[in-house]
């Protein structure tokens, strides 16, 4: 097809035909972001809620085999609460969005940022030649204009958990830690709001991909519910080869204002010995996970603690690889590193169990996941952080930080100003 830029195309389409069963995993200009992909007019849309014992309860993990059995190419998100049906216990709070929430597109919009390429995926001949004709049509006028968002104080945004709230929730971890009961675990906290009218998840990722511009990126819009991302974090990537790709983040300082301060910001960063310390904690952590279902010996960390820097932060950030085994799914896969090692704790579950105690609203899709699940068995997905949840009228933002024996209440919760303060000025 002709080139087009991919949140140009998605503005025109869902103009065209709706934001209904929309995905878009954009990312940004980086390296990490060469491919975009673009679902609309889904043909079929599967959403699973509640945890076990739930009235509404269905197994996500179920829902995703038969995807990947049954073909095509689905798009959506993965909620942290699916954890419940990995390991299920009274640690999982019945979260009020959908735990899974994944869209069939056929066809796909694909493209490729480095050779400039557009192009579609498609079973059905006759929705491909409808799409080509709508994009060939398109492709002749100017991009329509940028959503507009109406802004959003920041004093209506309601604090779930103070700072002194988080400042005691990280010295409870940190005696549950000086027992022996867990090495680290994310704390999260959350602010919500309502708004008069229910919000228009396109114009919030408009704000979000500018202010925000993160490599794994994206939105997906389900039926009343939305999840909008500027996540840096990829979670898992399964390719053709069956090589299985994490990246995990553990490790951030907002950016200086000046090159000096930015390079003096970054290098405390490298060097600091909790960061650092921290990262390795959970590189083991996943690795573990992977030896699950990789193959004995395949299992390399190619990337240890390296710095990475984005629009508004430095990261430190890891790359673990694996081999997924012959018999192996992805699903099975997903089940062995479900949730994720560097939003959870070490040990994984008992972090989860302690983090419960502690965090007054259920994370939904924050800290799960955005994904795409191909037709030919490929697999990519993000952490969902950096995240905008909407439901009805609602929105809810959440941050998190990593918590272990030395870790200074006061200094995490001003981090989680500065990690959320992007997020509520890209809204403002």
């Amino acid at each position: 097809m002709p080139w087009q830029e991919p949140w140009a195309l998605t503005r025109w389409l869902a103009h065209h035909l709706g934001s209904q069963g929309l995905v878009l995993l954009e990312g940004d200009d980086s390296a990490l972001s060469r491919s975009a992909v673009l679902g609309v007019d889904p043909l079929e849309v599967i959403a699973c809620r509640g945890v076990p014992g739930g009235l509404e309860a269905s197994d996500p993990f179920d829902s995703l085999a038969a995807m990947a059995s049954g073909g095509g190419s689905w798009l959506g998100w993965l909620a942290y609460e699916a954890g419940a049906w990995v390991e299920p216990g009274p640690h999982w709070p019945e979260p009020d969005m959908a735990v899974l929430w994944a869209a069939r597109h056929d066809p796909l919009v694909r493209f490729d940022r480095q050779k400039r390429l557009c192009w579609l995926e498609g079973d059905d001949p006759q929705r491909l030649a409808a799409m080509e004709a709508l994009i060939l049509a398109l492709a002749t006028s100017g991009p329509p204009p940028e959503p507009r968002w109406p802004g959003l104080p920041t004093s209506q945004w309601h604090w779930h958990t103070t700072s002194e709230g988080y400042e005691e929730g990280v010295r409870q971890l940190r005696r549950w830690i000086a027992s022996g009961d867990l090495f680290q675990a994310n704390l999260t906290l959350c602010l919500g709001c309502e708004l008069p009218t229910p919000p228009d998840p396109l114009a919030i990722h408009s704000r979000l991909r500018q202010r925000c511009p993160a490599p794994f990126s994206g939105l997906a819009v389900g039926d009343g519910e939305a999840v909008i991302s500027a996540s840096p974090e990829r979670f898992l990537r399964l390719d053709s080869g069956g090589v299985v790709q994490t990246r995990p983040i553990k490790g951030t300082r907002p950016r200086g204002a000046t090159p000096e301060a930015d390079a003096a910001a970054a290098a405390a960063l490298v060097c600091d010995p909790k960061d650092r310390a921290e990262n390795v904690m959970i590189v083991d952590l996943l690795r573990n996970d992977l030896g699950r279902v990789c193959a004995p010996g395949s299992i390399q960390v190619p990337q240890l603690v390296g710095l990475e820097s984005y629009a508004q932060v430095h990261h430190l950030t890891s790359v673990v690889e694996g081999r997924l085994r012959p018999e192996a799914t992805v699903v099975d896969l997903l089940r062995a590193c479900w949730p994720g090692g560097s939003i959870s704790g070490a040990p994984k579950v008992r972090a989860c169990q302690r983090l419960h105690a502690l965090e007054p609203v259920p994370r939904g899709p924050y800290c799960g996941s955005l994904f795409h699940l191909g037709a030919d068995g490929r697999f990519d997905s993000n952490i969902l952080i950096r995240s905008v949840m909407a439901r009805g009228h609602r929105l809810r933002v959440h941050a998190g930080g990593g918590i272990v024996a030395d870790s200074n209440p006061a200094a995490e919760a001003a981090e989680m100003g500065w990690k959320l303060l992007p997020l509520l000025e890209a809204l403002a």
